[in-house]
């Protein structure tokens, strides 16, 4: 039995519109910031490993025309914050299956924002966590600061997917409680 928008019942609000009628836009709209962020890190790696350039050279794309943009803790933290309250916002659509992905997405973008919340600490207050001469993570003191956030965003990433696929796809028991037109057709 397949379900249409028009057969659900919804209070009109932004979350609900953000997770019904607009939910397939909403997402793909934040999969292709999340795409060029990727596609950042990964010029970021390719100037560094790649062209043999020094970390502090090797700015990205963005970066090499705007260079604060990678200096800018604030700028990092927004980031992070916009990708947290993304991934809360739209968790809504999600049933089944990938909502527990989804949920495993926005997890670990947690604990990703909380990195960048400290990083924003220490640039504000000059501290620097355990006597460091910059602003430094948690699993900064063990991973490189680009090695690490090319980790964290495969990591978002790689569930965020799952999650988006297995949306697009629900299986019977999925299906009945979808609210959105995100699902193939069955």
């Amino acid at each position: 039995m397949t379900h249409t928008l028009s057969h659900r019942t919804t209070d009109g609000g932004v979350l609900d519109v953000l997770n019904t009628r607009w939910h397939r836009l909403a997402l793909y709209g934040f999969l292709v910031v999340v795409v060029a962020h990727w596609v950042e890190h990964i010029t970021q790696a390719v100037q560094i490993y790649g062209f043999g350039w020094s970390v502090p050279s090797a700015k990205g794309a963005l970066g090499l025309a705007f260079p604060w943009l990678v200096t800018s803790e604030v700028m990092h933290y927004g980031f992070a914050l916009v990708m947290l309250v993304a991934l809360v916002v739209l968790r809504h659509g999600f049933t089944g299956r990938s909502r527990t992905w989804w949920r495993v997405a926005l997890g670990l973008q947690f604990w990703h924002h909380i990195e960048h919340l400290l990083l924003i600490i220490q640039s504000t207050s000059g501290v620097y966590l355990l006597g460091k001469s910059a602003p430094t993570s948690i699993i900064q003191l063990v991973i490189p600061r680009v090695e690490l956030h090319l980790f964290y965003n495969a990591i978002v990433f790689a569930p965020m997917v799952v999650a988006m696929v297995l949306h697009r796809r629900p299986n019977a028991a999925e299906r009945v409680h979808v609210r959105c037109s995100c699902a193939v057709p069955a």
